[in-house]
């Protein structure tokens, strides 16, 4: 190891595609208080090998990294994770590679036989990352190389809890991002809290695995002034408030929003069951829309009960409780509620399938949103580990199987290794069951986003944000060329936060990115846009598209349902 601050500047990105986890947002503003320069890659749409190698060399070029970190949050994502360090290694072999994160955390041994990786950084990683960054031999939390090469694993002397989270916070948001596209992608991510105290059979990041990985077996909340601190640095960079945390209650989460207008933002809350109704109305107060996502483990509430009193599943509600916090969440017209469970959890049955259905089909006419899927392998659960004990059996379970079956997917398959029945016939009900749930989950949903409009139907342009940028500062130096770098771009975002980024004097023939509209198709949105500017009817829009961007009816009407479906046009 190098002496001194020398590794700086330092690039953090994400294993996965879409956006990182906001855990390199606050890892790289911790490193910017410390004196590191540290960036940002949080947004990546690359798909194939070739992509991720063209966009490494420009990376590389445009920060001149000597360390990258790499976010190995999720389990899915350790393929890439192998793919981006590999790349870097042949780019620059100069380059310090450390990787992070949950899932590096609990495969750090097989990770360690990795020459293409430096440092594991094990649990919390904003000490142990600063210290490698300043040169210090011996950083916590580290699997690090020694003379020979060979790994070695220091102990987990930094932990993080309720009483020395003070420094932990988002800050330097205007120098973190490589482009305006980053910082647009950021979707809000607040962290109240860290850490879990249950033990899920399904879960990989249970208390057990939090323990080993991270030193702790309870979770905490954290300070409130440091979550007060990312609302007040975020507030005005995103549209929406994103939280996934059981413990905060309406009183905390209160007094971290002390001073912050967010009554024209959304929120998102993943909640690991049913809120209380104080924490509903709070939510419903401050925010302009609210989407609460609530965690009942399964559909059936028979074999909710049965796991939870063999301590295999966390508390969660009865079906009475549930449909009561739904019935008192109506009150609040700015909240909708998805309601969210597995398929195929043990100790399933003939009746507990029939059960399934009947709180679904119940929840669906309440017009709630069902989130359904089938049991998976999560590397550290319970079920994965040991299915035979469930009279079950898993699609992996080692580190090998897993990144077999990931480096088999085909660009765009997000499948993940499932955990299925061993009884043929008790799979096959299952199956049929999930089968019947997505059915009709998905056929609510279409339901909900329809809109029957036709010629006489006025619509107006509804999106709450537009802004203009040069292409090379939205696409950021590294990927837009110089003789396109200063052509305009009109970055339009609806109600929901699609983005809709229009570049229509740049020909695709000149160059060409797939997140942007561009040339004809670019005008022709905007156009699209411009005229719904007041209330227009359908029919009289189609009729100026013609005039204006000489599209025939049936394009121009095609072009009006886009973006109905994008709820950048509403009915006015």
């Amino acid at each position: 190891m190098r002496g001194g601050r020398d590794l700086s500047p330092v690039l953090l990105v994400g294993a996965g595609t879409g956006e990182a986890t906001c855990g390199i947002l606050y890892l790289a503003s911790y490193l910017r208080r410390g004196g590191v320069e540290a960036f940002v890659r949080l947004y990546d749409g690359d798909e194939t090998d070739a992509e991720v190698v063209r966009s490494f060399e420009s990376l590389v070029t445009r920060v001149r990294p000597k360390l990258v970190g790499i976010s190995l949050k999720w389990f899915h994502h350790v393929d890439r994770a192998l793919l981006i360090a590999r790349t870097l290694r042949e780019i620059d072999p100069g380059i310090r590679i450390v990787v992070g994160g949950n899932s590096a955390s609990y495969w750090w041994r097989e990770l360690s036989t990795q020459d293409c990786i430096d440092h594991i950084v094990l649990g919390d990683g904003e000490k142990p990352l600063l210290a490698i960054c300043q040169g210090d031999p011996t950083p916590p939390n580290c699997v690090s190389r020694n003379a020979e090469g060979k790994p070695r694993r220091l102990p987990l002397a930094y932990v993080q809890g309720a009483t020395n989270t003070e420094d932990i916070y988002y800050s330097h948001f205007n120098e973190l991002f490589l482009s305006q596209m980053d910082r647009n992608s950021f979707s809000g991510w607040v962290a109240p809290g860290k850490g879990c105290g249950e033990n899920c059979l399904y879960c990989g990041g249970a208390r057990g695995n939090q323990k080993a990985a991270f030193g702790r077996a309870k979770p905490f909340l954290r300070s409130e002034e440091s979550v007060r601190r990312d609302h007040q640095e975020i507030a005005g960079r995103t549209w929406q408030m994103r939280y996934d945390f059981a413990g905060s209650t309406a009183e905390f989460l209160g007094s971290t929003w002390a001073g912050v207008d967010l009554s024209r933002h959304c929120c998102t809350y993943f909640l690991w069951g049913v809120p209380k109704l104080e924490l509903v109305e709070a939510l419903a107060r401050t925010f302009q829309r609210i989407y609460m996502v609530l965690d009942i483990g399964c559909f059936s509430e028979r074999q909710r009960l049965e796991q939870m009193g063999k301590g295999l599943l966390k508390p969660c509600a009865k079906d009475q409780e549930l449909l009561e916090v739904i019935e008192a969440s109506r009150r609040h017209p700015n909240l909708e509620i998805e309601i969210s469970g597995i398929g195929g959890l043990p100790f399933a049955s003939e009746a507990t399938l029939a059960e399934e259905l009947r709180l679904v089909e119940r929840i669906i006419n309440l017009d709630c949103v069902i989130g359904y899927q089938r049991l998976e392998a999560q590397p550290g659960a319970l079920v994965t580990e040991h299915p035979a004990r469930f009279d079950m059996v898993s699609e992996a379970r080692t580190f090998t199987e897993f990144l077999d079956y990931f480096e088999r997917r085909e660009p765009g398959d997000v499948s993940v290794p499932m955990i299925r029945f061993k009884n043929a016939a008790l799979e096959a009900a299952v199956q049929r069951t999930s089968d019947r749930v997505d059915a009709l989950a998905w056929k609510h949903r279409d339901a909900r986003k329809r809109l029957d409009i036709n010629g006489r139907t006025r619509l107006l342009n509804t999106a709450p944000s537009k802004q203009q940028f040069t292409l090379g500062d939205w696409l950021g130096a590294h990927r837009a060329p110089a003789k396109v770098a200063q052509e305009p771009v009109t970055v339009m975002r609806s109600v929901d936060g699609i983005t809709l980024s229009c570049a229509p004097s740049v020909s695709p023939r000149k160059f060409s990115d797939p997140t942007l509209a561009q040339g004809q198709d670019g005008a022709i949105l905007l156009a699209a846009l411009a005229t719904f500017e007041r209330p227009t009817t359908v029919s009289s829009a189609v009729t100026q598209l013609g005039a204006k961007a000489r599209l025939d009816p049936h394009s121009a009407r095609e072009v009006i349902d886009h973006l109905v479906d994008g709820r950048f046009l509403q009915p006015a």
